[in-house]
Parts: C-alpha cells; structure tokens; sequence
C-alpha cells in the first residue's frame, strides 16, 4: 500500500502545484478591460469580443481529455450554467486552445461533435489553436473561466467551484462561483466573489 500512497501524493502535489502556478500567472486583472481578440469558432466564423458589445460575456477554457473538465460535464453543471447564461442575455463562449501538435488536438469538425456530444450549449466554440486568445488572458488550466460585464471589463476569473475534483458528484455539491457571479450580474450587483484560484489541467499550447 505505501507505493500507492507514495503515487497519491504525487498527484495531490501536482494538482495543488498547477493550481498555485495558475494563480501566479494569472494576466488579467478583475475591474480592468477585457482584451478584445478575433477567433475563428468551429463553424470557421470569425468571432471577436468587440461584436458582443453590451452584453456579458463568459469564457470557458476547456480540453477534450481532461478529467477535471470531464466532470463538469458529467455532473451536468456547466451545460446548466451556460444555458442560465443565455436565459440571461449573456454569451458564453467555450474555447479550445489545444494546439495542433498535442497528441489530443482535434480539428474543428471533431471538435464540435465532442462539445454537441457533452451536451455544450455555449453560443459558439472558439478554436484558439495558436494560443493567442488563451495567452491573451493568462489561461493556464481546464476548466478556467473569465467573465467579462456588459461594459467590456473583467468581472471574475479563475475556477467553477470551490472543489478542485475529477469527480462529477463533488461537482454537483460543490460551491459554484459562476452561478453566483452569473446572478449577480443579473442583479445589477458586484459580484461578490470576483476571483478564486483556477484548478485542472495545463492548457495545451504548443511545446
């Protein structure tokens, strides 16, 4: 039993190494405007912060292979968030910026049936395959998440929820910051929780 004890706490090590390496390389600053950017989405529609102008707008970094992402899905919380988010007028965009020479790279076409197939209900899938768009906001892990407000500045960044977890049932339970930034957005309140530290897997960029 003590070398799978020894390989749990490797792991546990690592996923709490990648959450405080996310936090540190955190680029954007809540309260300070967004970077605009131009990205095509798995359609091949060039899509760009600038035409979402007045309305809230989320972005979610995600990865068809990892498991932290994996369980949002599972659980059934991010397709709920992003349909509460269109229900709210707001735009939520997923975005992949896995480059094309990682071995889970998938081009647009497949990329889109996964995301359909997981139930996603964002209102497009950005492909980010050079990086600039994840680089732009300092995204290092999935899931990650970055809301902008209506008036083009940052609101929150950083994780779904309070439980840094590969397992859907935790996510159910857990504390959702989304959900309550998305609420008091709706409300015309600051959101009350407007950071936390990201947790999940490195975002694939090249090398």
């Amino acid at each position: 039993m003590k070398p799978l004890n020894a390989i749990a706490g490797l792991i546990a090590f690592a996923v709490l190494s990648l959450s405080t390496s996310a936090t540190a390389q955190q680029a954007l600053e809540v309260g300070k405007p967004a970077p605009g950017f131009k990205v095509s989405d798995a359609e091949g529609r060039v899509r760009q912060l600038a035409e979402f102008a007045g309305k809230p707008v989320v972005l979610e970094w995600t990865s068809p292979s990892c498991p932290f992402v994996r369980a949002q899905y599972q659980s059934g919380v991010m397709q709920e968030l992003q349909k509460m988010a269109a229900q709210q007028g707001a735009v939520w965009l997923t975005v992949l910026s896995t480059h094309p020479s990682r071995r889970d790279y998938l081009p647009p076409e497949k990329a889109s049936a996964l995301h359909l197939g997981r139930g996603g209900a964002s209102s497009a899938l950005l492909m980010d395959a050079d990086g600039t768009l994840g680089k732009a906001y300092g995204a290092v892990v999935t899931p990650q998440i970055f809301i902008i407000g209506a008036d083009g500045k940052l609101v929150y960044a950083g994780a779904t929820g309070d439980k840094s977890t590969t397992n859907a049932k935790e996510v159910r339970s857990s504390r959702n910051f989304i959900r309550e930034a998305l609420v008091d957005l709706a409300a015309g309140r600051k959101i009350a929780t407007p950071s936390s530290q990201p947790f999940g897997c490195t975002v694939a960029y090249e090398g």
